[in-house]
Order: C-alpha cells, then sequence, then structure tokens
C-alpha cells in the first residue's frame, strides 16, 4: 500500500471491501470486518491500520441527525464575494455562522457554497442576511433541501 489516499492503485479489492464495510457501518468490529472480507482478524487490523496510516481513512465521526436536533430544515446558501473582499477573511468570519455545516469554495458564478441547518425559514433569512454582510455586501442565493440521498464513495472505485 503507498503512503498517498491520491494512489487508488494500491488499493486491492480487499481493501476496496474493507472500506465499504466501514462505510456502511462505522462501527463495525475488526470481527465483523474480517467476516465479511474472509479474512483473519489479525490481517484485517492490519489493513485497516495500513489505510488509516495512509489517510485514505480519514477518521471515524458519528453522523448527527440535525433533524433530531429541532434544526428540521437545510439548504445550500452560494454565496459571490464582492471584489474587495478577501477569501481567508471570510472564511474566518464563517466560524460564527450558526448552524453551519459545510463550506466549499467553487468554481463558477459564485465563490462559496454553504450548506446550513436551521431550525425554519425565519432562521434561513438571519443566516442569508449575515452572510451577505460578512460577505462585504455579498451575494446570496439559496436553496432548500427537499431530500437528499447520500452514495458511498467507495461507489467511485473501480474494481478491475
Amino acid at each position: 500500500m503507498a503512503g498517498s489516499a491520491a494512489d487508488n492503485a494500491a488499493i486491492d479489492d480487499i481493501d476496496r471491501e474493507i472500506l465499504k464495510k466501514l462505510e456502511d457501518d462505522g462501527r463495525a468490529t475488526i470481527v465483523e470486518i474480517a467476516k465479511a472480507v474472509a479474512l483473519s482478524q489479525n490481517a484485517t487490523a492490519d489493513r485497516v491500520r495500513r489505510l488509516v496510516q495512509a489517510r485514505v481513512i480519514a477518521g471515524f465521526a458519528a453522523q448527527i441527525s440535525p433533524a433530531a436536533l429541532g434544526l428540521r430544515l437545510q439548504a445550500y446558501i452560494d454565496v459571490k464575494l464582492r471584489s474587495e473582499r478577501a477569501a481567508d477573511d471570510f472564511e474566518r468570519e464563517l466560524a460564527s455562522v450558526p448552524g453551519l455545516l459545510e463550506c466549499t469554495l467553487t468554481t463558477g458564478s459564485f465563490d462559496y457554497m454553504l450548506r446550513v441547518a436551521c431550525r425554519d425559514q425565519n432562521d434561513l433569512v438571519r443566516i442569508a442576511e449575515y452572510l451577505r454582510t460578512a460577505g462585504g455586501d455579498a451575494e446570496t442565493y439559496s436553496r432548500i433541501i427537499l431530500r437528499e440521498r447520500r452514495f458511498p464513495i467507495t461507489s467511485a472505485l473501480t474494481i478491475d
């Protein structure tokens, strides 16, 4: 296994199966993973450890439901900064945006795509207004998320 997460050639079919199992269930034990990939527990643990060291596995975290916390509305907010507004300054200010889940610098008509979770439309309006101010009178465009379906990253890995 190579030391780079970008070197997918070093990831074999067994590694792909381990990644799929962990993506399906991040709390899967080495025993469960070993059984699923038909390897010994030691060999499986070694492979998981190598995947972590190679940064193919970036970490393990709980997925918390915003809706369970009363944040039932999610939206994407595109932000176009004014030309004089420094991106680094804007990104520092984002730390104080309540409900900000993701921030992505993009190409195209807008500079950033933000994902936010909020209680209702009034919260969304407050967040968008804050972003317009923080962005130096930035232009914003909001889209409410009606439904989402996530696909595993392992679906992008092709098996030779």
